[in-house]
């Protein structure tokens, strides 16, 4: 696939592409002939009928890419459909391609039925203002990861086409470091202090809850996530709470929430997942600490830069809430 020249004097900009060597899917094709633009952008500017080989619309992505000359007419950016709202945000990197930022509990990552406003995304889009490029044809940043509305932590989001294509294939193939600080009831299968385990299960929507996920014997997605004792706390040799550094290895919907009560041993203040109440002094430093939220921070964030290939790591510490529940879970 060779050969492509943009034509920035063109009201809506027209792209041609042409594809050497055809067979594939047509989306697929485009895309890698083309690496400025994610594929799920060219999968919907083919369904809208903006693109046509030798004069002929295409209006599947899914159909064999024949070879020969394609034109893609692409429309001016559209202004961002959710608005801009000045929501702070800690930013620990920023450059034109990308953001990372350290996303406070409370937060949800992008508008949702329900919560169409006061997210990640209404308050990117307000702090990169015109550096935002049209993802998707629309000027908003690219989500290519989620963290629960309720967890804090390291998050990056794309700027750019290209950086959220190369940041989601990332993603697909697991290569991104994500470490987790968890305070959970008990620890989870073994007691002793630096015990290191993993849990594979195959993880899907609850059939008895729609709000939860659950580990399924069948159906669902496959799941990993490693896991490490790094404290525990109680007087005795069965300890009451503990502190677990997860590492992911896939990424599933509540996957460590979902895993730690999988093991016996459920995120403080999980509201979803706690099933019983913790034990006394476990519960009256909870109440003290002033948790109103599942004890999870996104801690450690970890990627090669989708553009400049520099290796990025960040790390930030537990919000006060975990902080001082620690403190508390320390004395007992």
């Amino acid at each position: 696939m060779t050969d492509f020249a943009k034509d920035a004097e063109e009201p809506c900009g027209v792209i041609e592409a042409r594809i050497e060597v055809g067979g594939g899917r047509l989306d697929r094709a485009l895309a890698d002939a083309l690496p400025e633009f994610s594929r799920a952008r060219l999968q919907a500017l083919i369904a809208d009928g903006a693109v046509s080989l030798e004069g002929a619309v295409i209006t599947s992505g899914a159909v064999k890419a024949p070879p020969g000359r394609y034109v893609i007419r692409v429309p001016a950016v559209r202004p961002p459909t959710p608005e801009a709202e000045a929501i702070a945000l800690k930013v620990l990197f920023e450059d034109d391609h990308l953001i990372v930022i350290d996303k406070p509990a409370g937060l949800s990552a992008h508008p949702a039925p329900g919560h169409e406003s006061g997210t990640l995304v209404n308050a990117l889009i307000h702090h990169c203002g015109t550096s935002l490029s049209g993802i998707g044809g629309v000027a908003r940043p690219g989500i290519v990861h989620r963290l629960d509305k309720d967890t804090s932590g390291v998050m990056v989001a794309a700027k750019t086409d290209a950086a959220h294509r190369g940041l989601s294939a990332l993603f697909a193939v697991h290569d991104v470091e994500r470490v987790y600080v968890a305070l959970t009831r008990g620890a989870p299968r073994s007691i002793t202090l630096g015990s290191e385990g993993s849990v594979r299960t195959r993880i899907g929507r609850s059939p008895r809850h729609r709000q939860k996920m659950a580990v399924l014997r069948s159906g669902g997605r496959e799941a990993v996530t490693h896991f490490r004792i790094e404290a525990r706390y109680g007087p005795g040799r069965m300890p009451l709470a503990a502190r677990v550094a997860c590492r992911l290895e896939t990424g599933r919907t509540h996957q460590i929430r979902v895993h730690m009560a999988h093991l016996g041993s459920p995120c403080l203040g999980d509201p979803l997942y706690g099933a019983s109440a913790p034990p006394p002094g476990v519960r009256e430093a909870v109440l003290a600490s002033g948790l109103q939220r599942q004890a999870l921070h996104a801690a450690v964030l970890g990627f090669r830069h989708p553009v400049s290939r520099a290796e990025l790591r960040f790390e930030t510490a537990p919000p006060e809430d975990m902080r001082r529940l620690e403190a508390l879970l320390q004395a007992l």
